[in-house]
């Protein structure tokens, strides 16, 4: 019920499946379900559940066990906390995807969609990644639980055979809001992603934004990132569950990258942001955040060759719909 995963369960309902969310509310709130029930005029089921409690998770997947398949949001994912706290995310990114596993074959649920990152790549050699460029070495404890968690759902598949069928979705960096401004990305605290923190800065919640890093090897020496709309993001999901649904996969792992395609450093979004709202946002360049790469973005032919699915929405688009969004939850 998180950020990527009301969007999801949104464009999954309004494509007719219905939806349960688990969801601990370590980083949500139950208020989100509210949102997706005036959207879609459907209330999903909710049960709330940590995924690190193996008894509890058993018992919740036999209680829906005629679903056709799982899709596993449910991550910490902030790239520096992971540096100051390794242990935490080792045992619940890990921990809980064990469980589900563990879960899915207890009551024979053969379908997952994992979301996995563009962490998995490191600091890559030559740009942008495709899905056969080089794993290197995680730089982050965070990028590291992602690629322990792809290697880990091969080997399942490998071992259950056609038990188990699994897509692995390589988000780039999500942002914005769905359309109506009924949810959004709503972090607990303060934000460790870029874009609440660019919107709760132009409304003065925050006092301004800090720029990690100012002298990377980039056109403006900012990071670059592949940003893209989640809502986007979204309707990939949808089309990697029908794609499993229909048993259309060639293999029984694949892997997507999700982006636009295309590298926008932090200026760049910061000023995008300022011309389509109309506000100035405050920041301040501080030094590097460990765990951050220079640069990266997406070659997203796989998805639109295999899924039918490629971005639509634009970074103006994104910017956008994330302001309308604060402003509405704010007030």
């Amino acid at each position: 019920m998180g950020y990527i995963g009301s969007h999801t369960a949104v464009e999954l309902i309004e494509s007719g499946y219905e939806v349960v969310i688990i969801d601990n509310l370590s980083n949500s709130k139950e208020e989100v379900l509210d949102g997706i029930e005036r959207i879609t005029g459907r209330r999903p089921h909710f049960e709330k559940l940590d995924l690190v409690d193996q008894e509890r998770t058993l018992e919740v997947f036999e209680r829906h066990n005629d679903a056709i398949g799982v899709i596993h949001f449910a991550a910490l994912k902030a790239v520096g906390e992971s540096v100051e706290n390794p242990g935490l995310y080792f045992k619940n990114n890990i921990l809980g995807l064990v469980h589900v596993l563990e879960g899915m074959e207890s009551s024979r649920i053969p379908n997952l969609i994992f979301s996995s990152s563009c962490t998995v790549y490191g600091e890559p050699d030559t740009l942008p990644v495709t899905e056969t460029s080089e794993i290197k070495k995680a730089s982050s404890p965070y990028g590291a639980t992602k690629q322990i968690g792809e290697e880990l759902l091969q080997s399942e598949v490998k071992a259950k055979g056609d038990k188990l069928n699994v897509i692995s979705l390589r988000y780039f960096n999500p942002v914005g809001a769905h359309s109506s401004s009924l949810i959004g990305e709503l972090p607990l605290g303060i934000p460790n992603n870029l874009m609440p923190f660019v919107t709760q800065t132009a409304l003065g919640i925050l006092k301004e934004l800090s720029v990690y890093g100012s002298d990377y090897n980039t056109p403006d020496g900012t990071a670059v990132r592949d940003y893209i709309h989640v809502v986007d993001l979204a309707k990939a999901h949808v089309s990697a569950m029908q794609r499993l649904e229909n048993k259309n996969q060639e293999e029984g792992y694949e892997v997507y990258n999700i982006g636009t395609g295309k590298g926008i450093s932090v200026l760049e979004l910061i000023l995008a942001f300022e011309k389509v709202t109309g506000e100035t946002v405050r920041y301040n360049m501080v030094d590097r955040r460990e765990g951050d790469v220079e640069a990266v973005y997406a070659n997203a032919d796989l998805a639109k060759t295999k899924l039918g699915w490629s971005a639509e929405r634009d970074l103006e688009t994104m910017c956008k719909s994330a302001y309308e969004w604060e402003k509405r939850y704010r007030e």
